[in-house]
């Protein structure tokens, strides 16, 4: 019976175990540093409300991953989409609906922009070129720059940066074409005019863009870590991997902290995967060891539903970067989510019932100052810049701060071929697998098929042996 070590016990460790746990004759162990599991995904209660996530809030519903993993574990009946689906865009002290006719923030159409007055008509005049405009190189891959030659500064500035570099917490410019919007790849290098192609795109599906259990994201790391035990998945918290090294030569396989196991697969940042490839993998680790994050900090608030008033409804607003200082983008929670509304009395007694919940992100990539505030001038940051942003002082009556180091893996141009070089140099090492956010994909769903999906091909490499 192969024994497999899992490092990480995060979304993409969890559901690497979940698979290989699918097989029988599989021993698994997974080892994580910290006493709880999850890694960035976190629901704890707050407000008078059970289960508010502290990081992610939903996963994708047009992709299989997320959906089949939460049926798989029996969450499908508590699967909920956001009840308001409407933004804004926060500039010039006005929240500006975000137009009608985009996808990730890139026109489809000018009918959309034409209508709206995020941008200025000279804008518009500027997008609209991209129809006459000839074909551009995208050999840069940089998202930005694709945009910018296409529709100019203000799309680019105004919508898709605060879109795909919120999502990343990254900057557009910095981020790589092919990997962080595979959506519209296509288009941009094969189509002389994105908004011709574009037009031309299939429509998506019907029916929700995002999933979320009724318990918050959290609820899927819960399950896992009910279920994997009775499926004979050995978890151990609070064990952090100090070093990986070949086997003693008598057998194939890897002796991590002096256990014996016949394959590894390593989910940990990136960094830390750097870390723990040096012995067995070195032509690895330098490559893992380039990929840049970024940290935010996530501050939920509980303000009096009056403090709202005045405010459009919709699911919440970014901010684009020529108008931030620290915020990029805040979610009105309790509008977002039906069942955010449900409030009891809080420690104390507090009565939250007439509360609404703000989830307020600040710092990105090049801005990890909020990162170095102390809690009261996190809240007091907060708090003045979404007042500012919505024209009214909020008062909070509750809030909570989470700080998320490091978190998100940055997919610089030619990240792919970064990527593909890592996969190169790690399949030259036996039985050994890397995977997570680092590498083909950030979001819930794309980490449950990288952890599936590595799991699957280890399982293979050893019945092959």
């Amino acid at each position: 019976m192969p024994r497999i070590a899992v490092i990480g016990g995060g979304i993409a460790g969890l559901s690497a175990a979940w698979e290989l746990s699918s097989h029988a004759g599989v021993n698994v162990v997974v080892l994580e540093r910290d006493a709880g599991w999850g890694g960035k995904i976190r629901t704890t209660p707050f407000a008078g409300r059970p289960a508010i996530d502290e990081a992610a809030d939903a996963f994708l519903a047009r992709v299989p991953w997320g959906l089949q993993l939460a049926t798989e574990l029996g969450l499908a009946d508590s699967l909920t989409s956001p009840s308001s689906g409407s933004a804004f865009v926060a500039l010039g002290g006005v929240l500006h609906p975000i137009p009608t006719g985009l996808m990730l923030g890139v026109p489809k159409g000018m009918g959309g922009l034409l209508r709206s007055d995020l941008l200025t008509w000279r804008g518009k005049a500027r997008a609209g070129l991209d129809l006459v405009l000839p074909k551009r190189s995208t050999a840069h891959d940089s998202l930005g720059r694709a945009i910018r030659d296409r529709f100019g500064v203000e799309v680019a500035e105004r919508l898709v940066d605060p879109l795909v570099g919120g999502i990343n917490a990254g900057d557009a410019d910095d981020l790589s074409l092919r990997a962080a919007v595979p959506q519209l790849v296509d288009v941009a290098t094969t189509k002389r005019s994105m908004l011709l192609g574009l037009r031309n795109a299939p429509a998506p599906a019907p029916g929700p863009i995002f999933y979320a259990p009724t318990a918050g994201t959290g609820a899927l790391i819960d399950a896992l870590v009910a279920a994997l035990p009775a499926r004979g998945v050995e978890l151990r918290g609070s064990a952090a991997v100090d070093l990986i090294e070949p086997g003693d030569g008598s057998s194939a396989g890897y002796r991590i902290d002096g256990e014996h196991f016949d394959g590894v697969i390593v989910t940990t940042p990136a960094f830390d995967a750097a870390r723990l490839l040096r012995r067995i993998g070195p032509d690895a680790a330098a490559p893992l060891g380039s990929i840049d994050y970024a940290g935010v900090v996530m501050v939920t608030l509980a303000i009096p539903s009056s403090d709202l008033a005045s405010v459009p409804h919709g699911s919440g607003y970014l901010v684009p970067k020529p108008a931030q200082r620290h915020v990029t983008a805040v979610s009105f929670g309790s509008r977002k989510w039906a069942h955010w509304q449900r409030t009891d009395h809080g420690a104390g007694g507090a009565d939250f019932a007439s509360t609404e919940l703000l989830r307020v992100s600040l710092g990105r990539h090049g801005n990890a100052a909020p990162l170095a505030m102390d809690d009261d001038e996190l809240l007091k940051t907060a708090v003045d810049e979404v007042s500012t942003h919505i024209g009214t002082a909020i008062t909070p009556v509750a809030e909570r701060i989470s700080r998320w180091e490091r978190a998100f893996p940055q997919y610089q141009p030619h990240h792919l071929d970064l990527i593909a070089d890592i996969e190169s140099k790690v399949s030259a090492v036996p039985r050994l697998r890397v995977t997570g956010a680092a590498y083909r994909g950030i979001g819930i769903p794309a980490c449950i098929r990288q952890g599936r999906e590595s799991a699957n091909a280890l399982l293979h490499e050893l019945a092959d042996a």
